[in-house]
């Protein structure tokens, strides 16, 4: 059983532990504003971006290499997005729980499933099993900027343009609020248009009916919907990419930021035990002293 002395540090360092995970949830929650803000003004261009291709897509029958679909894909890419760093609740564990899955699902389909990671930890993780990677991305919270999800995106359009994949897909978390996010995978490559009646909603963020699609084989093009389609694809492709990294961060700090909240309250409620146990002990210590006290005075008499 411990003594009043091994509870007292108990105590101390709890108090010491919640004024760190405090500390973190008040930054966590300052750069979950920011990002927060980044993915809300970056989600209605890229929406209606994706639409305006839906639209060209759907005005005749045209290729683009970037479009070209492969009957029997046999090579995926998958490029996978984490956190470099921990202490974030479920958003690690998740991600890596979904791409174990749909791997263990999916490799007798493909011939080859190859990973790119972008973030330590879900590198570090499939490294201990066995599953390298083609590369791995790190520090993407410090140096988020479009120009990083641009590289990234000429790099998969050469090797998909070349033949080095039938289908790259992106596994990530999709920023829902600072309690809820959602593990998604979506297929980036080949570009796949929206259907010719539907379209994208960026208000909403869901798929709607709309007037302009179906009217959309009857516009007149200048220059041609080839043309414009060379121009808008890799600018499309580099933004979903972008985006996704942006879902990903804002996941993480409101993934971090609910962990730390919970911790904190934890710590607290941890304390008040530790307390409640450390008075009990320390009342126990005074009335055996006073029982002394007395059976000494009356032993005297």
């Amino acid at each position: 059983m411990p003594n009043m002395k091994d509870i007292r540090k108990k105590i101390s360092s709890t108090k010491n532990t919640q004024q760190i995970t405090k500390a973190m949830k008040m930054v966590s929650a300052a750069k979950l504003r920011r990002a927060q803000n980044a993915i809300v003004n970056a989600r209605p261009y890229a929406y209606k971006l994706h639409s305006v291709i839906s639209r060209l897509a759907s005005s005749g029958s045209f290729g683009h290499p970037l479009m070209a679909q492969v009957e029997n894909p046999k090579k995926l890419l998958l490029v996978v997005l984490t956190s470099d760093r921990g202490l974030c609740g479920a958003f690690n564990s998740g991600i890596i729980k979904f791409t174990e899955r749909y791997h263990r699902a999916n490799k007798s389909k493909y011939e080859i499933i190859n990973f790119i990671f972008v973030g330590r930890r879900g590198h570090d993780y499939f490294r201990k099993r066995d599953i390298q990677a083609v590369d791995t991305i790190t520090n993407l919270v410090s140096q988020i900027k479009f120009d990083l999800a641009s590289d990234l995106a000429d790099r998969l359009m050469n090797e998909f343009t070349a033949g080095g994949y039938d289908e790259v897909k992106v596994v990530y978390n999709e920023f829902k609020s600072a309690i809820s996010q959602k593990v998604i995978a979506e297929t980036l490559l080949p570009i796949q248009p929206l259907k010719a009646e539907e379209t994208i909603n960026a208000n909403s963020e869901d798929i709607i009916e709309s007037e302009d699609a179906v009217l959309a084989a009857n516009y007149i093009f200048e220059p041609s919907p080839e043309k414009i389609l060379t121009q808008l694809l890799p600018k499309h492709f580099a933004i979903q990419i972008y985006r996704a990294m942006l879902e990903s961060i804002a996941s993480e700090h409101g993934s971090r930021m609910s962990a730390m909240d919970g911790a904190t309250r934890n710590a607290g409620q941890m304390i008040k035990k530790l307390t409640l146990s450390y008075n009990k002990l320390r009342q126990a210590a005074i009335t055996k002293e006073l029982m002394e006290i007395v059976s000494g005075a009356e032993a005297l008499k």
